[in-house]
């Protein structure tokens, strides 16, 4: 199974794209998800290449992706434009980069609390596939729907999927993302392991609180959700798709208050018994007891930034030591710093003319 990493992983590091490859084949990873496009200088056709033509020197492939798709969401930015000018700019950048697939969003768990009701937001999300269903199958790109920040839950993205089209629309599947919607990681992966076309790996802990529940997410090997049998499961039941981290740290928990009844009322067609399951987890949990920075991301101070720039780096290569090291995923450290090496300097010598 190949192993990568999204570029939000280290989001605080300012790098460019081509320092986000290096630092790729540095960790000795296969594949690097630039879920947004912001590392890009540019974004004309020729940059495009030349991105690719970097990550094919160090044997990285790329995966592309994009944010919220569904113009009716919160999350939304019309400012780029209406929603299918939006998709089919990213799928033409998808080509470009040599990526099979196209990962986006519907928005996060304020649409399950809109005055619109969610089966509005995923009919508007579903108009938009639609219109760019030929062009995703005459260019071979998928459109991978992830599970995002508790907007739709394992059996609402499966019957997205079915509606829109599987030979053209399927998922990227985050377990972090799982907890958000009160899901066990594995079960929300069994039910949309037909479909998944990328991931965004990513550990978490949950706990007890007052309120229900709270989870706080974590460096890979450090949570209490399962996400070694996780993994085992990810790799057996989608063989051939790579294993992508998406390592966020330095958040405080989030609290879910399914004691409350207003909680329920963005969630009235949850199953008991995935709820069983996931409250399964949180009668066995206990506290998280690690250190972490944690800050609040709207209101950022200069010395907490510095700090948080460190402890991405250091938790995304503990995550990956840990996916290389104890779960025994691909890993060949000499041959990517070789190759690293010999890239930077190929492009110092085209740089020097």
């Amino acid at each position: 199974m190949k192993l990568g990493l999204d570029i939000y992983s280290v989001r605080s590091q300012g790098w460019d794209a081509f320092q986000h490859l290096d630092y790729a084949a540095h960790l000795g990873l296969d594949v690097v998800h630039f879920s947004e496009l912001k590392p890009f200088e540019q974004q004309d056709d020729g940059y495009l290449r030349e991105v690719r033509a970097h990550a094919d020197q160090l044997g990285l492939s790329l995966e592309a992706g994009m944010g919220s798709i569904c113009p009716t969401s919160s999350a939304f930015d019309a400012t780029l434009g209406c929603a299918d000018e939006q998709l089919r700019h990213m799928l033409h950048a998808a080509v470009l980069l040599g990526s099979p697939i196209l990962r986006c969003l519907l928005g996060g768990i304020a649409e399950r609390y809109s005055e619109l009701p969610l089966r509005g937001h995923i009919d508007a999300m579903l108009a938009v596939c639609r219109a760019v269903r030929a062009e995703c199958l005459d260019l071979g790109v998928k459109l991978a729907i992830e599970n995002h920040a508790g907007d739709l839950q394992a059996h609402e993205l499966v019957a997205f999927i079915e509606e829109a089209g599987p030979e053209f629309v399927g998922a990227c599947v985050d377990p972090g993302n799982a907890i958000w919607a009160m899901e066990d990681p594995c079960t929300h992966l069994q039910m949309l392991a037909p479909y998944v076309l990328a991931s965004h790996g990513r550990d978490s802990h949950v706990m007890a609180h007052t309120r229900g529940a709270a989870f706080q997410w974590v460096p890979f090997g450090d949570g209490n959700v399962g996400i070694d049998c996780w993994v085992r499961q990810y790799q057996a039941l989608c063989p051939g798709k790579a294993l992508t981290l998406e390592i966020i740290t330095g958040r405080a928990p989030t609290v879910l208050p399914y004691l409350e009844p207003e909680h329920w009322h963005g969630f009235g067609d949850m199953p008991a018994w995935q709820f069983a399951r996931f409250e399964a987890l949180v009668r066995a949990s206990t506290p998280y007891l690690r250190a972490m920075v944690t800050v609040d991301r709207n209101q950022i101070v200069p010395e907490y930034q510095q700090a948080l720039i460190v402890q991405q780096r250091l938790d995304v290569e503990r995550s990956v030591k840990y996916c290389q090291e104890t779960l025994g995923i691909n890993y060949n450290p000499l041959y990517w710093r070789l190759a690293c090496h010999m890239s930077r300097l190929s492009r110092a010598m085209v740089c020097c003319g």
